[in-house]
């Protein structure tokens, strides 16, 4: 999980885990619902996320809408969706400004999550620097 501001800064990545993992199970486990770590920010996640409205209280959130086979989108839910994605494109970027180090491109074949921890980290702070020169 990888939380970023508008200009592409990386503020937190969280420690990584064996196995499958749901987005919303990890949030849950990194920032527990019973304290109030979004209350002051405007919140931008995906359909992985389904559910934070009701666990977390936030100053604003923007959550996309979800399709069903019963209900499909609008058109107007549509174009809002266009929208959010525009907006948490800048995450993926993110993503992708850490990944120029090929440390974490090519296969790293190590079985020490943290040593793996500790790369995530130190590739993070180097797109930070990158960011601020």
């Amino acid at each position: 999980m990888i939380i970023s501001t508008p200009s592409k800064r990386i503020k937190y990545i969280s420690i990584s885990y064996h196995g499958k993992c749901h987005d919303y199970k990890l949030l849950k486990t990194e920032f527990p619902p019973e304290q109030d770590w979004f209350k002051n920010f405007i919140i931008k996640v995906d359909l992985g996320y389904v559910g934070i409205q009701k666990d977390y209280c936030c100053k604003s959130l923007f959550i996309p809408y979800k399709k069903t086979k019963l209900n499909p989108l609008t058109d107007t839910q549509k174009e809002s969706n266009k929208g959010y994605a525009a907006e948490r494109i800048i995450v993926e970027h993110s993503i992708g400004g850490m990944k120029r180090y090929r440390i974490l491109s090519d296969r790293l074949r190590t079985h020490l999550i943290d040593f793996y921890d500790d790369v995530l980290a130190v590739c993070a702070g180097l797109w930070n620097f990158y960011l601020a020169n």
